[in-house]
């Protein structure tokens, strides 16, 4: 499976490896596979990934320019509760697992710019320690878990091979049901379709790729480095034809000039090409953001026009006027009435805001 975007030279021209890593042979052996990717890049033994992805006054959106690359080793906790700003998509037990952080695609209104100190990514390499945090949970309840949530898998799983790990993971646990959220465009599923059809035997539902689609308009303006609207409505066709479970996410709902032309011409687009019949359901939802990360991203980016957007602030959450909400979200919801059951839509209400 190919990225969207191709690994320049200039990306991960130093990779930075925790020393613990070259000591155990499993990690050490799915490092030196990462690496083999970059044959010229410096690489640089650290003792702990913080000691670099952690250090003051670094500059997120230039150190996104040229990213460099950590392999960790994460401790602590592995799988945390879903967040209140996200869609639980009905889903009681809703949980989200932390695998990288960063991402490889460049989203301007993304909340990562806010939350994290470096625009460097880190890729975990203890995998399995994140099943084994899930298997506790399974034992208590259902489990539905984002595992594409502070990064895009998909973007790098020719580097990782997470997203195979993922499914043959949840092929052996039938509570489980997993998400994985992409904006990735470049991807072949013939890759994933053996291991998919190993332990999908039940027709799906349990291994949803969800996919986030945009105008053109924002993904030119705002979604750097992500796959063109034309090439992620190909890779959902080629998804549904092999009968992989897609979501089709358009949240977060960008204002922009003419937007309803935008949103509009976008659907033209994903009606006449997309069988709407055999897609899963879908999620509506406008732009909003915690206060906190907002600010950061601010500071950082005073010449993005998404960022320095006058939202209104509702307790702690930043978003659009509840009058632009409203008209965005119910036009949006309406369209895709047309072409899909009302109860298969999902919109991300008011009153979940936090």
């Amino acid at each position: 499976m190919q990225s969207e975007t191709v690994f320049r030279n200039k990306a991960f021209s130093h990779i930075y490896v925790e020393d613990r890593i070259l000591n155990i042979e499993q990690y050490r052996g799915r490092a030196e596979e990462i690496l083999k990717h970059f044959p010229e890049a410096e690489v640089v033994a650290i003792d702990h990934y913080k000691d670099v992805f952690n250090r003051h006054k670094q500059n997120y959106v230039m150190q996104h320019e040229s990213q460099a690359l950590i392999l960790a080793l994460k401790q602590g906790n592995f799988v945390y509760p879903g967040a209140e700003v996200c869609q639980n998509m009905g889903n009681k037990h809703f949980y989200y697992a932390s695998c990288m952080m960063n991402c490889l695609f460049d989203c301007e209104y993304c909340y990562l710019k806010g939350m994290y100190p470096s625009g460097n990514m880190v890729i975990f390499l203890n995998l399995e320690d994140i099943f084994t945090e899930v298997l506790g949970l399974l034992e208590k309840h259902p489990v539905y878990l984002c595992v594409s949530y502070d990064t895009d898998l998909m973007a790098v799983e020719s580097l990782t091979g997470y997203v195979k790990k993922w499914i043959e993971f949840t092929s052996a646990h039938p509570e489980l049901i997993i998400e994985i959220r992409t904006k990735a465009g470049n991807v072949d599923f013939r890759n994933l379709l053996p291991v998919y059809k190993d332990g999908m035997t039940d027709g799906g539902g349990r291994v949803i790729f969800a996919f986030t689609l945009s105008p053109e308009y924002v993904v030119s303006h705002y979604e750097h480095r992500t796959g063109s609207l034309e090439n992620r409505i190909r890779a959902v066709k080629q998804a549904l034809e092999l009968g992989f479970t897609v979501r089709l996410c358009f949240d977060p709902m960008i204002y922009c000039p003419d937007w309803r032309k935008e949103y509009g011409s976008m659907l033209e687009r994903v009606f006449s090409e997309i069988q709407m019949d055999r897609v899963y359901d879908l999620s509506v939802g406008s732009f909003r953001l915690s206060e906190e990360y907002l600010k950061a991203m601010r500071r950082n980016m005073p010449d993005s026009a998404v960022v320095q957007y006058p939202y209104q602030n509702d307790h702690g959450v930043y978003h659009y006027s509840e009058k632009l909400t409203d008209e965005m979200e119910k036009w949006l919801v309406s369209r895709l009435a047309e072409k899909v059951p009302v109860d298969r839509i999902f919109r991300w209400q008011d009153q979940d805001r936090g």
